[in-house]
């Protein structure tokens, strides 16, 4: 091996390494954007989720006011009836 040679081959290895250097550079950002991208989706999952549950509650709380309004009014007047159900349309159109 000649000095040519040596200087080629050291030429050569310092190239491969600065190149596998620089690939493992883009491969940890992709890393770390893909963990942000995930992050924001579990965030945004986790909104939704505290949504759903209020809507689900709301609802629940609909549902035991009809439960008591039908259970409650059974010998009252028909128009009586209607008019809470009115009500209730009204507080939670609000």
């Amino acid at each position: 091996m000649n000095a040519a040679d040596a200087i080629a081959f050291a030429a050569l290895m310092i190239g491969l390494i600065s190149i596998f250097g620089v690939a493992a550079d883009v491969y940890k950002r992709r890393i770390a954007f893909k963990e942000r991208k995930l992050e924001l989706a579990a965030k945004e999952s986790a909104e939704q989720a505290a949504s759903f549950a209020a809507q689900a509650q709301k609802l629940e709380q609909r549902v035991r006011v009809l439960e008591r309004i039908a259970t409650d009014r059974q010998g009252q007047e028909v128009a009586a009836l209607a008019s809470e159900i009115e009500d209730l349309r009204t507080a939670t159109a609000n």
